[in-house]
């Protein structure tokens, strides 16, 4: 029988893992709702609080579809949909996939078709993303209490050092950007559409502190994904 990443049986196991999380929300969410009533808070509340919560998951709903839809080209729809719903984050996993892939000299620019490959893929993925699953009940709240006592001593600093852990994270990535600049002008393909994605961005920080669009500062990271995600399809079809 011939493999496939699209097969009934990983379909199967992602929609078991898909309801076990839908289930899992639903449980805390009616939990959630009861402990209200019975501690005294107003309905109205109670449900502004849930309408308000179910729209401010679509910002975030938006990425794990275009992160499924990113990955699903070489991967399959079952792998991509599992991990992207339950922990994984595009940023983590495309490199994850792309470095595997690179290591085993295999192209992603089709759907992968040796299961040894796409079990490479897939472990890779998940022991990766282990430490932080293991490491965040252990270091978050030594690291909160770090971070608050600084505060306390000095809230700029505290601040200065929030942007610094954040631009931190993202010169890890930096790596992915500039790998392929000396092949010529198709290897700047990712770094014009970081500085096009970094363009929305700083746009939408302007039309959420020059014309008060608060309701930006949710959808922002989406526009600029969404935003940035159709500029590589037109500058690779240009430049390629």
């Amino acid at each position: 029988m011939s493999f496939s990443v699209n097969s009934t049986f990983l379909f199967g196991v992602a929609i078991a893992v898909i309801l076990f999380v839908i289930a899992q929300s639903l449980f805390f969410l009616i939990r959630a709702y009861r402990h209200g009533k019975a501690i005294g808070m107003d309905k109205a509340v109670l449900r502004k609080t849930v309408i308000s919560s179910a729209v401010f998951t679509v910002a975030p709903a938006v990425s794990i579809l275009l992160g499924v839809i990113t990955l699903s080209k070489f991967l399959g729809i079952p792998l991509p949909w599992i991990r992207m719903s339950v922990i994984g984050a595009i940023t983590y996993e495309l490199p994850a996939a792309s470095s595997t892939a690179k290591a085993l000299g295999i192209s992603l620019s089709e759907t992968i078709r040796d299961p040894r490959v796409f079990t490479a893929i897939a472990w890779v993925m998940t022991l990766g993303i282990l430490p932080s699953i293991v490491g965040t009940p252990i270091l978050l709240k030594p690291l909160q209490k770090g971070m608050l006592k600084i505060k306390d001593k000095d809230a700029k600093w505290s601040e200065h050092l929030m942007t610094a852990m954040f631009l931190g994270m993202i010169s890890a990535f930096l790596g992915v950007v500039f790998s392929d600049i000396r092949t010529g002008l198709a290897g700047f393909i990712p770094l014009f559409v970081l500085l096009f994605s970094a363009l929305l961005m700083g746009i939408c920080g302007l039309l959420i502190k020059k014309c008060g669009l608060k309701w930006l500062e949710t959808y922002a990271m989406s526009i600029s994904m969404v935003g940035a995600m159709i500029f590589a399809c037109l500058i690779t079809a240009a430049i390629v």
